[in-house]
């Protein structure tokens, strides 16, 4: 009996070996273990249990509740309000990514369309104050998470077309008292079925006004007038939050430090003096009572009691460690906002110029994503909704831009970065244009310039500098670089033949 549970037992173990070896799988491992990788910041103990306590699994939209963004606005708004870094930091992000505004280049085929569309685009940017708007939006969507604009009418401008953009608080888009979020409607954004927004419910008076009421009456505006300007970090989030959110509270501890080591300098600058004896206790020294101040008068010299020392408090505030720290903090404060120690802090003083241009370099590619973004949300929708209150009147556009296309062609301008090292940037400039490996067009733009309106004024400018007889650099290069022909050398100069 036990010789035939034995080959029973042989063979099933032979069986497992084949098909341990079919699937790959080692014969030596038991058929019910299965490989299991590990990663170590997915293990909860004891040292990293306070550390992750934090961390849910919310969607975007939950995680970005009203609650949570109205506490982030409201810390964000203090901040920067009472903060000089903090204020420094959001208006040098916004001046640098608007600048003093975009300019529009159209492209269509009708070169005198284009000018004139150009040029009274640009006389509507000046009457709304478009470029102020703007940066106004940017320094909302630092401290505030994102920014509102209404596309509204207004009579007053003084430009035939009456569009103005109304710039609104993120307070005021909320979901009115006692209507539920559902799936297709949260935070007072209406959204279709595949995922579009349809309307918007816009407060009519501010939530912190202090004549605003808790059933306060609230707009229903289309979506295609309003403009929603945010940055998505997740899939499915809807609104935004403040751009300085993971330094909030390292903007706490500055301030907290920097009060801290005032106050122990100011304590330590108080006493004017303090005595002090060697002698032991209850020793020689006359008595003297603790603590008790001592009147002292300008250029006197006095005595001291029996035994008893004067000397003078000792600051150890601000340490050694002090600007280090500040120093560290503004960097890491900075890193969420892609912006550089230097830009941040005000002092490039410990910069020299190859780590300035390093640095700069992420900066300036983080400001050109900021500035496609702007185009396609805000500026895009922006010249659209022009061009169409354009066409209804009559006689003003050119014909061939009677009928609104939204395939139009065009392209924005942005101010230019000013280059530490001008004269090695022009050089580097010539270079790559000998060399055909750019353009006019893209060096220009790197200026914020447009080559054609560029190379047009040059061509006025140098026409009239021969009228006037004035000497070009460009001719005096040309005539010096010629070689001069004698008679001596007239056969070395004829061309040679085969």
């Amino acid at each position: 009996m036990l010789k035939r549970l034995s080959g029973i037992i042989e063979q099933l173990r032979g069986g497992e070996i084949h098909r341990s070896v079919a699937s790959g799988r080692s014969p030596r491992q038991p058929f019910f273990s299965r490989l299991r990788a590990k990663y170590d910041a997915a293990n909860t103990t004891l040292d990293n249990l306070k550390h992750w306590s934090r961390a849910d699994g919310l969607s975007a939209a939950a995680a970005n509740s009203p609650d949570v963004r109205r506490t982030l606005r409201n810390r964000s708004r203090y901040e920067v309000a009472n903060n000089s870094y903090a204020r420094g930091i959001t208006l040098t992000l916004a001046n640098d990514v608007v600048g003093t505004g975009p300019r529009l280049q159209m492209l269509t085929g009708d070169d005198a369309a284009n000018r004139f569309v150009e040029a009274e685009f640009f006389a509507w940017c000046e009457a709304v104050g478009l470029a102020e708007k703007l940066r106004t939006m940017r320094l909302s969507r630092v401290a505030d998470g994102e920014s509102f604009g209404l596309l509204t009418s207004n009579e007053r401008l003084v430009t035939p077309v009456n569009l103005d953009l109304r710039l609104i608080e993120a307070d005021q888009v909320a979901s009115p008292t006692l209507m539920p979020d559902t799936r297709r409607y949260l935070d007072g954004i209406q959204f279709d079925a595949d995922g579009n927004p349809l309307s918007y419910d816009v407060l009519k008076n501010h939530p912190g006004d202090g004549f605003f009421v808790v059933d306060d009456e609230f707009d229903t505006v289309p979506a295609a007038d309003v403009v929603h300007y945010f940055r998505c970090d997740r899939p499915g989030q809807i609104r935004g939050i403040p751009d300085i959110t993971p330094a909030l509270p390292l903007f706490a501890q500055l301030r907290r430090f920097t009060l801290a080591v005032l106050a122990a300098a100011e304590t330590a600058a108080e006493f004017a003096g303090i005595l002090y004896t060697d002698a032991p206790a209850n020793g020689e020294a006359d008595a003297a009572e603790p603590f008790e101040p001592i009147e002292l008068e300008k250029r006197m010299l006095l005595t001291m009691p029996g035994g008893w020392k004067m000397a003078q408090m000792k600051s150890e505030q601000p340490s050694t460690t002090y600007s280090e720290f500040k120093k560290e903090i503004l960097n890491e404060i900075a890193r969420c906002l892609n912006m550089p120690f230097n830009v941040a802090a005000g002092n490039s003083s410990g910069y020299n110029y190859a780590s300035g241009r390093l640095d700069h370099q992420t900066y300036f590619k983080s400001i050109r994503v900021e500035q496609s973004q702007l185009a396609r949300v805000v500026l895009d929708r922006i010249l659209h909704a022009w061009l169409r209150e354009a066409i209804l009147i009559e006689g003003y556009l050119p014909n061939s831009l009677r009928t609104l296309d939204s395939t139009f062609e065009h392209q924005w301008f942005w101010d230019g970065h000013e280059h530490v090292d001008p004269a090695k940037e022009a050089n580097a400039q010539k270079i790559r244009l000998a060399s055909h490996t750019t353009t006019l067009a893209i060096e220009f733009a790197r200026q914020g310039r447009d080559w054609e309106t560029e190379l047009k004024q040059r061509a006025k400018e140098l026409a009239l500098m021969r009228d006037l007889g004035l000497t070009i650099e460009s001719d005096e290069t040309d005539s010096s670089s010629e070689p001069e022909v004698t008679e001596d050398h007239a056969e070395d100069a004829e061309p040679q033949t085969a």
